[in-house]
Formats: C-alpha cells, sequence, structure tokens
C-alpha cells in the first residue's frame, strides 16, 4: 500500500471529525440521562472504514483520494487489528479508567497512524 501525506492529512481529518462526533454524542446522552454503551477499539475502526467509504464515494476524487484506498485500509485495518487492541488495552489500564467513546476513537487512530507509518509505503 501507498500512501501520501496528502492522504494521511484526510484520514487524521476524518479521525478528528469522529472524535467531535463521539465528545457531542456524549453530551447529549449525558443531557437525557443516558448511560454510555462500551465501546471498543474494532468499533472506532469499524466507524472509521465506513466514514472513509462514504467520502470516497461522496467526494473521493475532488480531494485526492484513490479508488482503492477503502480496501487498501480495510486490509491494513484487518493486519493491525490485535495490535491496536494490544495497544489501546495497556493504555487505558494505566490510567485505571474505562475510556470513553471518543478518547477509545482518538488513542485507536493514534495507534492506527503510527502504525500506517511504520507499514506502508510512501
Amino acid at each position: 500500500m501507498k500512501v501520501t501525506g496528502h492522504v494521511v492529512g484526510l484520514l487524521k481529518t476524518y479521525m478528528r471529525d469522529l472524535v467531535e462526533q463521539a465528545i457531542q454524542e456524549a453530551k447529549t446522552q449525558q443531557t437525557f440521562g443516558f448511560e454510555p454503551a462500551p465501546y471498543r477499539p474494532d468499533q472506532a475502526v469499524s466507524d472509521l472504514l465506513a466514514i472513509l467509504d462514504d467520502r470516497i464515494e461522496s467526494e473521493g476524487v475532488q480531494v485526492g483520494l484513490p479508488e482503492d484506498l477503502l480496501h487498501d485500509m480495510w486490509m491494513l485495518c484487518n493486519d493491525a487489528q490485535q495490535h491496536i487492541a494490544d495497544s489501546v488495552w495497556l493504555e487505558s489500564r494505566d490510567g485505571g479508567t474505562v475510556l470513553s467513546k471518543a478518547a477509545t476513537r482518538e488513542l485507536t487512530y493514534k495507534v492506527l497512524i503510527d502504525y500506517l507509518e511504520r507499514h506502508v509505503d510512501r
């Protein structure tokens, strides 16, 4: 998989959007007294792939996303799945608290970007 800095920048933007969405969702849930459901790193990855699919379909060519990016990211995420799960688990145990959806997404995406930068051709 070959990833340009431009594509990594777009991925980081989508990741920030998802983290912000989770923050807003938590505020809404708190307002109505709902308890947030547990959220795992694999769900964060699935959410990223879903938004990536949507963005490729809606704006892919205009923003310079390669057509095969979704497939490549799916493969990369599949390969990184255990590494991501282990890293997020270790980090969440360090603070002794259960991570929120936003924190899980933020940490998952940080680990994924680090993995991407170490394991792909640039």
